[in-house]
């Protein structure tokens, strides 16, 4: 009567099939023991099978497309855009592909292939998967709680981006001057700091630059620029210390909210629904990417920028924190040690081959990491040839690049909006792949936990899961630094220690 995944041919990934031939197991266990009152206890067999196999259907992936798209955008998210080329610059540029190359053969394949065919083997989420070492099921409830906060501040980045894209449709993007409420009298774009009339003054024994700004005498290092003073205190609105609680950014709560809501209706239908919300959310970003590559190569400098993104500083590799951020951006970039891969793999058929979908998502991840390198440093060189500043001093890492370089950069292209709209719609769509996948890992092993109580309830559980994650988010947008300007200090942190302590957990 009961048949396992691999022989019933309906693309496996449902936990109650197993259930029930454990459980006729043991009830026919259960009847060799007690034949002394063989007509009760055989309908109290009955009753229990029928329980189970009242269970709703977990679903199943609808094509191999399907699957395949959705790990492509769990893989790929905004560390691929704006870690990894810096990493790339600060560790060597190409010399750093050694390194990764090398993390992502001995630990990042493995570890990605290990999580999706068990997945598909178990047919079960990241806590289930422990049955078949149960003293290690520690580990899956950690996975589980690691991937709750990540699901809470990761989407804190793409409520900011979607602020910045309405606030780019306009007829022109509210940072190119310093005229806005928000600014202060020290506020100077960095494109028209060469038109100031300095000199230089000793100031308590040593030489610095003073300018001459709205008649007022000002050194260069306490000059702000539009972008930052937007960013700082229009976007962030950033509180002056860590003892200043200050109140919610409701405009970015707002943001938040309908971010949390396009997560929600991305994952509430199951993996049929997400399969084919992916052939969006995962392809699209590749063709604003390649938009805005053509843009950015075309631009006078580009082609410096990227030689600082490429060339190659082998003595670079003597370093133990070139092979450090290795390790963590494969691991971050990758999902891995999350469980997400586990239940993405859970939805599988039982005979799909599992190790060729592995290699072709490791392969486009890595690809599309090198591929956003040479469409961010192309527009850093042509940013560094118009403030006719160094490269070095004008690459960042992090948030800075998503919303002071690249906003910066916009400035001096004609139609900035356009541009800028483009930028941050693509951050959108890269990040929020990323974000629901990660909510699916979650929301499936927590259901295969318990499938009795919340399989029939799963639309229900989802809606409370985002609601609660979107009151806990709330903290990351007040005014208190710690939290608000985590662009500079707090998700640096986030990642960092997070993915380190992640590391370090998973090898001991």
């Amino acid at each position: 009567m009961y048949t396992n995944s691999a022989s019933d041919g309906d693309g496996g990934g449902d936990v109650c099939k197993h259930e029930s031939i454990e459980m006729s197991k043991e009830l026919g266990h259960t009847t060799s023991l007690q034949s002394s009152s063989p007509t009760t206890t055989d309908t109290s067999n009955k009753q229990q099978l029928v329980k189970i196999e009242q269970l709703p259907d977990r679903g199943s992936w609808s094509s191999k497309m399907d699957f395949i798209l959705s790990v492509v955008g769990l893989a790929i998210g905004l560390g691929n855009v704006w870690r990894f080329p810096y990493l790339c610059y600060k560790n060597g540029g190409g010399a750093f592909i050694l390194p990764y190359i090398i993390t992502l053969f001995l630990a990042g394949i493995p570890m990605f292939f290990m999580e999706l065919a068990l997945g598909q083997m178990l047919t079960i989420g990241g806590l289930g998967v422990f049955k078949i070492a149960p003293i290690f099921k520690g580990i899956g409830y950690a996975a589980a709680v690691m991937s709750c906060w990540m699901n809470v501040y990761y989407i804190v980045i793409l409520a900011w981006a979607v602020f910045y894209f309405f606030m780019s449709m306009r007829a022109d993007v509210p940072w190119r001057t310093c005229n806005n409420w928000w600014n202060t009298v020290n506020c100077v774009s960095q494109y028209e700091r060469k038109n100031l009339h300095c000199w230089d003054k000793i100031i308590n024994g040593t030489t610095q630059k003073v300018c001459s700004v709205s008649a007022l005498n000002i050194t260069s290092l306490e000059l702000t620029d539009p972008v930052k003073e937007f960013w700082e205190r229009r976007a962030l609105q950033i509180s002056h210390g860590i003892e200043e609680i200050g109140n919610i950014r409701w405009e970015l709560a707002g943001t938040l909210l309908l971010v949390w809501i396009l997560c929600y209706f991305c994952i509430w239908k199951g993996v049929k629904w997400t399969g084919k919300v992916v052939y969006f959310t995962a392809l699209f970003p590749y063709v604003l990417l390649t938009i805005l590559l053509v843009r950015g190569i075309t631009l006078p400098g580009a082609l410096e920028g990227i030689k600082f993104y490429i060339i190659p500083n082998f003595s670079k590799l003597t370093n133990s924190e070139v092979w450090i951020d290795a390790v963590t951006q494969i691991f971050f970039s990758y999902g891995l040690g999350l469980g997400t891969l586990v239940a993405l793999g859970s939805y599988n058929k039982f005979t799909n081959n599992v190790y060729k979908d592995a290699l072709i998502v490791c392969t486009v991840n890595s690809s599309t990491s090198m591929f956003a390198g040479f469409v961010i440093f192309s527009v850093i060189g042509f940013m560094a040839h118009e403030q006719q500043r160094p490269v070095a001093d004008v690459a960042a890492s992090g948030p800075g690049l998503a919303f002071l370089v690249y906003p910066s950069a916009v400035l001096q292209l004609p139609g900035s909006p356009m541009w800028s709209c483009l930028f941050f719609f693509m951050l959108l769509l890269i990040g929020l792949d990323s974000q629901f996948c990660t909510m699916e890992g979650f929301i499936t092993a927590i259901i295969d936990e318990w499938p009795q109580l919340l399989r029939k309830r799963k639309e229900i559980f989802i809606a409370i899961v985002c609601a609660l994650s979107y009151l806990v988010g709330l903290t990351c947008i007040t005014q208190l630094a710690a939290f608000a300007y985590c662009g500079s200090y707090s998700l640096n942190v986030f990642q960092y220690l997070g993915a380190m302590e992640w590391i370090d957990f998973m090898t001991e």
